[in-house]
């Protein structure tokens, strides 16, 4: 009896033994790696657009459970727009927001969108990128190997001079007006009988103080941020451009996420493109309420006056539309 105790006792053992034996030898199925991503921001910390990507990062990692964390870099910390769209391009960096001035330097059908009073209002505007043509220019950036996820909002360019009220077309003609380094930016304020003065952005507030310029264009925050206001009071509300901004990510990044990710990441930049809309809002009837108090003088056009402006632009829609006509006349009748 003492001999067939000992016996059991013994297989017992020696079976735990090579249980123990086998689970030691099992390796431990590696843990899902966190992806951790870079979104690159030229704006400051408190800008609609950086607080908006900020809210993209924080969805994206709740939403993934935390299997990517994307870390924001405001205030141009990885570099200027157009540097950062060519990081994209290799996938030194991930996601970014960049106005489509410079990104029609990759892909040219971009330069529609910005065709001088393309939109009669920003009801319009949103109609053509909500919809199926916004949805074909988020994709057009594929050449480019970026993928389009939404659109962000910039407001409306309007012009602002150190001279006089402008009330009509004819008001503008003889002003120095300083603009971007575009072509289409020159020829449009030569159209509208203006004389265009290319100059670097830091230097316009100078430039107008000193009287090299009489004004120059921008949106409400821009004209108050950099207080061009002080220099140049009176605004007129022609809303000759509105130059969308898009949410992107690198294809190369977009190839390494899951198919499930990938939706995820989408939903949350259309998410968080509503965000900035609202913000843009916010920040510019601030801004317009800060102009007005400190004195500037706000002008809406005439109704009917407004078309002449557009009806100028004609020279133009031929040079920078020529191939896309059947797209401009869809875009306009939305």
């Amino acid at each position: 009896m003492k001999k067939t105790l000992l016996a059991a006792t013994c297989a017992i053992l020696a079976a735990g033994l090579a249980v123990t034996g086998c689970n030691k030898d099992k390796k431990a199925a590696p843990e899902a790696k966190k992806m951790v991503l870079r979104y690159a921001e030229n704006q400051a910390q408190d800008y609609p657009t950086t607080q908006a990507a900020y809210k993209f990062a924080e969805m994206v990692e709740q939403k993934t459970n935390g299997r990517i964390h994307i870390d924001v870099y405001h205030g141009g910390q990885l570099g200027d727009e157009k540097s950062v769209i060519e990081q994209l391009q290799f996938g030194a960096i991930d996601f970014t927001r960049v106005s489509i001035s410079p990104l029609s330097e990759f892909e040219k059908s971009l330069n529609v969108l910005q065709l001088p009073y393309l939109y009669k209002d920003a009801a319009q505007m949103w109609r053509v990128l909500d919809g199926e043509i916004g949805e074909n220019f988020l994709k057009s950036v594929s050449s480019a190997n970026l993928v389009g996820l939404s659109w962000f909002d910039a407001g409306a360019r309007n012009f602002y001079n150190s001279k006089k009220p402008v009330t009509k077309l004819e008001d503008l003609k003889g002003l120095k007006i300083r603009v971007q380094e575009s072509q289409m930016m020159m020829g449009m304020v030569a159209a509208l009988g203006a004389s265009a003065t290319p100059m670097a952005y830091g230097e316009v507030y100078s430039g107008l103080q000193t009287g090299v310029i009489d004004g120059a264009e921008n949106n409400w925050p821009s004209y108050d941020s950099v207080s061009h206001y002080e220099v140049a009071k009176y605004y007129v509300l022609d809303e000759h451009t509105r130059v969308p901004e898009m949410q992107m990510v690198s294809k190369i990044t977009w190839d390494k996420i899951s198919p499930e990710d990938q939706a995820i990441i989408k939903e949350c930049a259309l998410e968080s493109a509503k965000i900035e809309r609202e913000l843009w809002a916010a920040k510019e009837g601030a801004s317009e309420a800060k102009v007005k108090e400190a004195g500037s003088v706000i002008t809406e056009l005439e109704p009917g006056e407004k078309e002449k402006f557009q009806a100028a632009m004609a020279p133009l829609y031929t040079q920078f539309g020529a191939g896309y006509e059947e797209l401009i006349s869809q875009i306009q009748s939305k």
